[in-house]
């Protein structure tokens, strides 16, 4: 797995890596020690392309990336003066990924945050799931004065389970070590808890260099070889990566790099998208704005995974078809949509159940028109000496006079007509 990631992100693999002992005491690790790489990691010298607000990309450096064993977890809530001791994560393998300080704000190391996430999901390394503890960051924080090129003292926020945390625990520290510079106070290097019930941080123990962890060898384990044939089988095992799905989505399917970027961020969301291309056959952008549009906001809403979807990509296909022959409007099909959500059949079904077919008879909607004209005498004449604005006054009662149902494109082109007298 270690190799999978330092391969994705370009860095260099080393062919002969040291397993170490970080010997100070850990309560949460029966043998009192743990098992990491110091001197040489298995990964160094990789990036890692993120996409700031503002569009531009910025490139992060990783360091190195190390293989270590997790601790156990120490329990403070609800134990009166004690503490407890949960194990059941102690000695299971980790994959340990330390940036460079590249990054300048909250905003830049979530986005680098959620670009690692992406990728170890991409690669199957782990489910990405924050809240059991599968992917967790420390954040090293440290400020300077405008203009000067030595970084500050940095503390180490430990243990953040979730992006919001992060972001939220940055910007706290952050503020926190301008406020003590300019009091004429000094931070001290440390590190600090973040207590999201009171939005702070706090110490949690002082933390000196890494001698300090008294790292040496491990004298019970061999040294981690690793052969250019093993190596070239993993290459060769890579899936694509997102930052490749996304170019190819922009490339194959006419989006825009922000479209193409949002489909492409987890590999589950980038399969649904390619598998309804695969029904629907064309109009990637109607599929790209359903799937980032109304389909998200339904899983974000009930908190589901993709691939817990009440819609699979067939049905919605089915539904997509639908707007494309003028069957139904668009906004028709959203309504269509929340009855499909809730399990009850399939658009066509549902369309015909509810008598929900588009009108696109000419004859039909000039009735329509003609009828809106008649019973709105004062604002006919309004429009027709200059009160432009009125024609969405008229749209609105053409489609309230046939439930929605008139084709919105044939009612404007009517309307224009009829309209100019």
């Amino acid at each position: 797995m270690a190799v999978r990631f330092g391969l994705a992100i370009g860095a260099t693999i080393a062919r002969r890596s040291i397993f170490a002992r970080k010997n100070y005491f850990y309560p949460d690790l029966p043998k009192g020690y743990q098992i990491s790489q110091y001197e040489r990691p298995i990964v160094e010298d990789g990036r890692v392309a993120i996409v700031l607000d503002d569009g531009a990309q910025k490139t992060i450096g990783v360091t190195r990336a190390h293989l270590e064993e997790d601790a156990g977890k120490s329990l403070h809530e609800g134990l009166g003066r004690n503490s407890g001791i949960d194990l059941n994560r102690a000695g299971t393998p980790l994959l340990e990924i330390v940036s460079e300080p590249d990054m300048r704000s909250a905003r830049e190391a979530i986005a680098y945050m959620k670009k690692i996430h992406t990728l170890v999901r991409y690669l199957e390394i782990c489910d990405g799931n924050m809240q059991e503890g599968s992917f967790r960051c420390d954040a090293n924080v440290s400020v300077r004065h405008r203009g000067r090129h030595e970084y500050g003292t940095r503390c180490e926020i430990k243990n953040l389970n979730s992006f919001r945390f992060v972001e939220r625990a940055i910007n706290y520290e952050v503020a926190r070590q301008i406020e003590l510079l300019e009091g004429g106070g000094s931070v001290v290097q440390e590190t600090r808890l973040y207590d999201s019930d009171r939005n702070e941080t706090r110490p949690m123990r002082s933390k000196e260099e890494a001698n300090d962890y008294r790292y040496f060898p491990d004298p019970d384990l061999l040294p981690l070889a690793l052969d250019e044939a093993f190596i070239e089988e993993v290459r060769s095992g890579l899936p694509e990566l997102p930052d490749q799905k996304a170019e190819r989505f922009a490339r194959e399917h006419g989006l825009s790099p922000y479209d193409a970027g949002v489909l492409t961020a987890s590999r589950e969301l980038a399969a649904y998208y390619e598998e309804l291309l695969g029904v629907l056959g064309g109009d990637t952008k109607l599929a790209a704005n359903w799937v980032m549009g109304d389909l998200s906001g339904f899983l974000n809403r009930d908190n589901l995974e993709i691939a817990r979807s009440p819609v699979g990509a067939k049905r919605l296909a089915g539904l997509l078809a639908r707007i494309v022959d003028g069957t139904i409007s668009g906004k028709i099909a959203k309504e269509v949509f929340e009855t499909m959500w809730s399990g009850q059949s399939d658009a066509d079904a549902i369309i015909d159940a509810k008598g929900l077919r588009q009108i696109t008879d000419a004859g039909a909607i000039e009735r329509a028109v003609a009828e809106v004209m008649a019973a709105n005498p004062a604002q006919l004449a309004d429009y027709r000496s200059g009160r432009d604005k009125l024609f969405g006054f008229f749209v609105g009662q053409v489609m309230k006079a046939t439930g929605g149902k008139a084709n919105p494109a044939q009612v404007n082109d009517l309307l224009r007509k009829m309209l100019a007298g």
